[in-house]
């Protein structure tokens, strides 16, 4: 049997253990991508698995930048619609991979710090609150908790990350669900650990959220894009995403998705292209007191940037080519038979159930020597993260199964 009919029998041999998270994440596949290298500028000799940090550009990406650039030398020639048009074709791109219907529940923004200062900003607490985090959430998500929390008094609650080794991931859920009560004001995570990739059930906190009548706002950074997310499904109360990673968007480029509690909100800065017939440059001095409809409001100043948003909807256009739950099922592909090879040798990977495919942690054994292991890994142009004493390795599909082979063998002889 090759080895890409054993993952696929392993996968239809998985138990309902964990169907929640399973079923949301795996519903949406229904083929297999072969390599898609051709599509990078990525040299032979490089291997890249740290995407998780920063994407490499499409081609198409740097063809519509380089063009974009060129628009600006002939600035006479830049119409009043390019301002607009272009933002409304970005928008409608990124609902559809997120399953939102109204594209103006779209915002684009610069970061995800701006987004959460956003969401925050819309936030009002009462004493005693608490605001529900995940242990070691990416700082961006935890800075703008502590602050709102001094702010109203309120208290923040950290769901741990368990210590054991066996069903960790399940016991990590299981955390998280618990730490929600009345008193519960703002459950704010990331749908998989930013670090390591385990996944959470979104769903689960979702309905329990509901019922205790708690935000829901979901960091997609790590996982929108590479990894199915319904919105429709969901119903988080926002949803902020790095467009840098994921997502294959230049860096300085961001996206949210805000929900009906935040239909009146206020803004952090007055951007005169958010305001109602903005488009009519003749009479931007007649002042508008409205916005435009639902998350309009919440766009960053100097979002039609025509460099970046031509660069975005080239990445976005090529994205939506796949079905994200394809590329979830490739990398699997690439890395079932490293996984089990470092398991052998002594480190911690989360169970398949419990973790993304494109993304996923490397515990190492106390024993090795990082530094070694990092200057070996330099030496043979292999690209990964450190995170303490985990190796984060987050691939695509312009990674191959020698690719996660190579870096495998330097793991192990440095543990040798």
């Amino acid at each position: 049997m090759c080895h890409f009919e054993q993952v696929r029998k392993s996968r239809k041999d998985l138990t309902t253990v964990q169907n929640d998270i399973f079923y949301f994440y795996g519903k949406y596949s229904n083929m297999s991508l072969s390599n898609q290298k051709h599509l990078f500028d990525i040299p032979e000799e490089i291997i890249y698995l740290n995407i998780a940090s920063q994407s490499p550009s499409f081609k198409s990406s740097e063809t519509a930048g380089i063009k974009a650039v060129k628009e600006k030398t002939r600035p006479y020639l830049i119409t009043t619609s390019r301002y607009f048009d272009p933002i409304i074709q970005l928008k409608k791109l990124f609902a559809k991979i997120v399953e939102v219907e109204d594209y103006n529940r779209i915002a684009c923004i610069p970061s995800v710090s701006y987004g959460l200062s956003t969401v925050a900003n819309n936030i009002q607490l009462q004493e005693g609150d608490e605001i529900v985090l995940v242990e070691e959430q990416f700082p961006s998500n935890y800075y703008v908790w502590e602050k709102l929390a001094q702010q109203y008094k309120a208290v923040i609650k950290i769901a741990k990350q368990p210590d054991a080794t066996q069903g960790k991931g399940k016991q990590w859920n299981e955390n998280i669900l618990n730490a929600i009560t009345d008193k519960t004001a703002v459950v704010a995570m990331g749908n998989i650990h930013w670090a390591n990739g385990t996944l959470f059930d979104v769903k689960a906190v979702r309905k329990k959220t509901l019922e205790h009548n708690s935000l829901l706002i979901i960091d997609g950074s790590q996982s929108v894009g590479a990894l199915p997310f319904s919105v429709k499904e969901i119903q988080p109360d926002a949803l902020i995403c790095a467009g840098y990673k994921w997502l294959f968007g230049p860096y300085g480029c961001a996206y949210a998705y805000f929900g009906s509690y935040f239909d009146n909100g206020n803004p952090i800065e007055e951007n005169w292209t958010n305001r109602l017939d903005s488009e009519n440059l003749s009479g931007l001095t007649n002042y508008q007191s409205k916005y435009k409809p639902l998350a309009n409001r919440y766009s960053v100043g100097e979002h039609g940037s025509f460099i970046y948003v031509e660069m975005q909807i080239a990445a976005l256009t090529e994205l939506l080519r796949w079905k994200q739950m394809d590329i979830q099922n490739y990398c699997e592909i690439i890395t079932s038979s490293s996984v089990s090879k470092l398991k052998e040798a002594g480190c911690f990977i989360e169970d398949s159930d419990f973790r993304a495919k494109h993304l996923f942690g490397v515990e190492m054994p106390i024993s090795i020597n990082l530094v070694s292991l990092k200057e070996r890994l330099a030496k043979e142009n292999i690209f990964v993260s450190f995170r303490g004493n985990y190796i984060r390795i987050s691939c695509h599909v312009f990674n191959t199964e020698k690719d996660i082979e190579k870096l495998t063998n330097c793991i192990i002889a440095e543990l040798a």
